[in-house]
């Protein structure tokens, strides 16, 4: 197994719902390190730099909107295989698919309102470090 770092963000309806605690409780229990971690909030070029995949699709505004809605938590995780163990743990983006028991089957209320972003390749996270902590 290899040690590998990834890029995690709460979203801002997981900090205005208070749930940061229990997030970060869920990683920490997990057995990850948070070797970074910051509150922030995202200007539109930041998210449009992080969304570019999705700017074109027609709930990009919608998704733009809600970023802007609120400040982020972003952190640097750490461990054992954890891109993929946190994708594990967070649950599918679509959250009529995630199960209880992920972060967004128990907490995710809408397709857009999902809680949480996870960089999905050790590519992804690189790049996602990088933009969010330099």
């Amino acid at each position: 197994m290899a040690v590998e770092q990834t890029y995690i963000m709460l979203k801002p309806d997981a900090i205005q719902r208070q749930l940061m605690g229990e997030i970060i409780s869920r990683i920490e229990r997990k057995g990850y390190q948070i070797l970074q971690e910051k509150l922030m909030n995202l200007d539109s070029k930041t998210i449009a730099n992080h969304y570019v995949h999705l700017l074109e699709q027609n709930f990009y505004p919608k998704l733009e909107a809600y970023m802007l809605s609120g400040s982020v938590f972003a952190m640097i995780v750490e461990g054992e295989e954890t891109i993929q163990g946190m994708r594990t743990l967070m649950g599918p983006t679509n959250i009529f698919e995630a199960m209880p028991g992920t972060i967004r089957g128990d907490f995710a209320t809408d397709l857009t309102y999902n809680t949480i972003h996870g960089s999905d390749s050790p590519e992804a996270a690189e790049i996602e470090i990088k933009r969010f902590f330099g």
